[in-house]
């Protein structure tokens, strides 16, 4: 084969490695299903045979990264991937810190609260704690949100350099109700405010009250934000919530040597 053949084939990876390839599509694809796969349907949808497949399901089940359902022969995603992405030290150090500041927030504000990053072209909650009242609004535990539809990840992107906000604006569309021109908008206006108060994207009823976590750098490194849910006689007021958030994302940015909101702006 000649060089030009290699080029009309286009690039050629450096190296391969066919059973980790595998291995990988096997997880990637389980990731993006709630109710799991059968190992037929895994092998169509990768396009592969059975039993290429087989043995790297075995290896997989074996160490803990799926589950096999015995009732409907059905693979899925344990929670190994997410142990172990939280094993990765700036997020270790990150939720370790946060932990006990989240659970002081939800008993002062009887609300639930989450910890966002980036992650990919999303956003990853890496950080839950519920209400300790009877009624909870919540978002899971390793969720994965899509980015201009949280108000953690705007929150987090109103303080990130020009260039990365641009990246990602290039590679992840906006919704069709969305325009760059309103987002910059909306960005400009988080930092002129130091957080974001908006209804919820998802859910009506609810008030999203989020507030930037900085690291030592100056940059956002998260966002604590709190689905705010009203109820008949709550003693905590809207104000006051919103003022605890603030406090609560504050304490977080000072333990990771970083500075408050205001400051930032």
């Amino acid at each position: 084969m000649s060089p030009s053949d290699d080029t009309a084939q286009g690039p050629q990876k450096k190296y391969t490695a066919p059973a980790l390839e595998k291995g990988l599509d096997i997880l990637e694809l389980l990731s993006t299903e709630a109710v799991g796969l059968s190992q037929t349907e895994i092998a169509r949808r990768l396009g592969r045979s059975v039993s290429e497949i087989f043995r790297m399901l075995v290896v997989l089940q074996e160490r803990n990264y799926v589950t096999l359902d015995a009732s409907t022969d059905r693979y899925a995603l344990t929670t190994r991937l997410f142990e172990v992405a939280h094993r990765t030290p700036p997020i270790r150090r990150l939720t370790t810190l946060a932990g006990p500041v989240m659970q002081r927030l939800a008993h002062e504000v009887n609300q639930s609260a989450h910890l966002a990053i980036l992650s990919d072209d999303g956003v990853l909650v890496v950080g839950q704690v519920d209400s300790p009242g009877n009624n909870i609004m919540s978002v899971r535990l390793g969720a994965k949100i899509e980015l201009w539809r949280a108000s953690s990840g705007r929150v987090i992107l109103a303080w990130q350099p020009g260039e990365v906000l641009e990246d990602y604006m290039a590679r992840v569309p906006l919704p069709p109700e969305m325009t760059a021109a309103g987002l910059c908008a909306d960005l400009a206006a988080i930092r002129e405010t130091g957080h974001e108060v908006r209804d919820s994207f998802v859910a009506r009823g609810i008030v999203n009250i989020s507030a930037p976590v900085f690291e030592h750098s100056g940059r956002t490194v998260a966002a604590l934000t709190v689905p705010h849910l009203e109820r008949f006689g709550d003693p905590v007021s809207f104000d006051a919530c919103r003022a605890a958030v603030v406090a609560a994302a504050d304490a977080m940015s000072r333990s990771l040597g970083g500075g408050a909101a205001h400051a930032q702006s």
